[in-house]
């Protein structure tokens, strides 16, 4: 039988898909939105009035899915699209309220959540991979 270190892709890729259909749960029934539509809203919350291209970057996603993600969060008055200052042709994101309030109301999930991932982990061992994660997902799986 392979060591757990030699799966560690495989064991990474199935927490993730478990983490991420419990924390779905709990952000629907607190909020009312998805995993994938909170990280557009904290995306959009930290970078008021970025693009559309700018959040597809940051999300690590296709524009069209982006298109389409956004659609969703205008349609339930989470995001408003205003008149890029500069480029006739793009639009600018920011919250509504409402994307405000629902921040606001996935906060003590996310808490929760996060609270019991670091009684499993260990305070240090959880800090220490969540930086790694973050080095992970912004491209740069070097240490600093």
């Amino acid at each position: 039988m392979a060591e757990p270190e030699e799966r560690l892709f495989f064991l990474l890729q199935r927490a993730a898909h478990r983490l991420r259909l419990a924390a779905d749960r709990r952000c629907m029934d607190a909020a009312g939105i998805t995993t994938a539509q909170l990280g557009a809203l904290f995306a959009v919350q930290d970078r008021p009035g970025l693009t559309q291209r700018e959040l597809a970057r940051t999300l690590s996603l296709r524009e069209s899915a982006v298109t389409s993600l956004v659609a969703r969060l205008t349609s339930a008055d989470l995001v408003v699209r205003e008149p890029h200052p500069d480029e006739h042709r793009a639009v600018v994101l920011r919250l509504s309220a409402a994307g405000e309030a629902a921040l606001r109301a996935a906060q003590p999930a996310i808490d929760q959540f996060n609270g019991e991932l670091r009684a499993l982990l260990g305070d240090a061992t959880f800090s220490e991979t969540a930086a790694a994660l973050g080095r992970l997902a912004a491209d740069r799986p070097t240490t600093a």
